[in-house]
């Protein structure tokens, strides 16, 4: 194995994806043509939608020429299934991005690219199952990270670094090559997708980083050395996309919704609630997620004991207990129904009391029915209103006394 021929992997990744980055983010923000309505060309927004595509292209590309030049022969049918995998699922996702699929063809897509995985990398029966199971569950849970401009790259860039260090110390090097890629095109593609996003990962781009990091860290458990607590530190790396997709569904099935309608429930969009900026939300999820990323890597490392890891999970299930007493959701806000914070109706003003008992009572004495001799006409003069819309009181009957008028509704009363 080739070690400088990985490295020299890592560096042509990252200037594939600046230069392929770069160039759709140029095209992407063309001035527009004067005639198009919207400002911008249809072109350009799919652009923007499909720039994940890039990073894909830069990652797979640098992949690719390394395993074609032996960088990693000890290893090469591992992590060209690996890549041939996680080319599938990038592929279904563009077309997921220009024209939407059904989450059923996904899933089935997403479970083939799996098995393919496993299969080329010659684990067992029993351990080809629970691996292929993971990888499409972390899959879908990564991807679940892109709600928020520039999250999922971030995540996704510290998650691929603490693979990279147990691919390292696990004295298997050969799996370190996708990891290596990764960590440079995510790196590549960071600025683009940072708030305000030029580009997005997309479907594309979320699924291929979301598929080769759930396959390197399968692969990478089935190689680690006997002595090492792998079973244990490696999940631990996928801790936030998976306290993620437990927030949103907990949250949804408390709200009665379908867990597979997208909304704003996510980590971010709660941060979001409690004033924390879209650049904000992205860094504290990424120092979020370095936590049990580096504790995982120590343990991996057998630098700490596999207890610890209870310490970053302890952390996350209270982080994910709070982020749900954060309402996903703004409260309507209409003139009618405005409630203070305790939930009780705010006291109205004596002004607003004595314009709604005029609005009530002055209408219904002008038309009380039973009336002796009403003038014809009477009820379009009790109807009318003054210039500034408060209804008027009708003058008496004419053929009526004041003072009789006024006995008779003292006798009513």
């Amino acid at each position: 194995m080739n070690v400088l021929g990985i490295i020299a992997s890592g560096v042509a990744a990252l200037f594939i994806t600046v230069a392929l980055a770069r160039s759709a983010r140029r095209v992407a923000l063309r001035p527009h043509v004067p005639d198009e309505p919207g400002g911008r060309a249809p072109r350009a927004e799919a652009l923007r939608r499909t720039g994940g595509a890039t990073a894909v292209l830069g990652v797979g590309t640098a992949t690719g020429v390394a395993l074609w030049l032996g960088a990693a022969d000890d290893a090469a049918g591992s992590v060209g299934g690996l890549l041939a995998g996680a080319g599938i699922v990038a592929a279904l996702g563009l077309v997921h991005d220009l024209k939407p699929l059904w989450a059923a063809l996904r899933l089935g897509v997403q479970i083939a690219a799996a098995i393919l995985v496993v299969c080329l990398a010659g684990l067992s029966p029993a351990a080809g199952i629970l691996a292929a199971l993971w990888i499409v569950l972390v899959t879908n849970a990564f991807a679940l990270l892109d709600h928020a401009d520039g999250l999922l790259t971030a995540v996704g860039l510290v998650t691929a670094a603490g693979l990279l260090t147990c691919a390292l110390v696990g004295g298997d090097p050969a799996l370190a090559l996708l990891p290596t890629t990764l960590v440079a095109g995510l790196a590549g593609f960071l600025l683009h997708t940072w708030h305000p996003a030029r580009l997005r990962l997309g479907a594309a781009g979320a699924q291929f980083t979301g598929f080769a990091l759930a396959a390197s860290g399968a692969l990478i458990q089935a190689a680690a050395p006997s002595g090492r607590a792998a079973w244990a530190a490696l999940p631990a790396l996928a801790t936030v996309a998976l306290a993620d997709s437990a927030l949103v569904l907990i949250s949804r099935r408390r709200a009665a919704r379908s867990p597979l309608r997208d909304a704003d429930d996510h980590i971010a969009h709660r941060l979001r609630r409690v004033r924390v900026t879209v650049p904000g939300a992205a860094v504290l999820t990424a120092l979020w997620a370095a936590v049990p990323v580096a504790t995982g890597a120590l343990v991996y490392a057998e630098l700490l004991h596999p207890a610890f890891l209870l310490l970053p999970l302890a952390g996350t299930a209270a982080a994910v207990f709070a982020l749900l007493r954060i309402p996903a959701h703004a409260p309507p806000r209409t003139g009618s129904s405005r409630t203070t914070s305790s939930g009780s109706t705010p006291p109205r003003t004596a002004a607003a009391r004595r314009t709604e008992a005029s609005d009530a009572t002055i209408p219904a004495a002008a038309s009380a029915p039973g009336a002796k001799g009403s003038a014809p006409g009477q009820g379009a003069s009790a109807a009318a209103r003054t210039a500034a819309g408060h209804p008027t009181v009708p003058p008496p009957p004419t053929g009526r006394p004041v003072a009789e008028t006024a006995s008779a509704a003292a006798e009513r009363g």
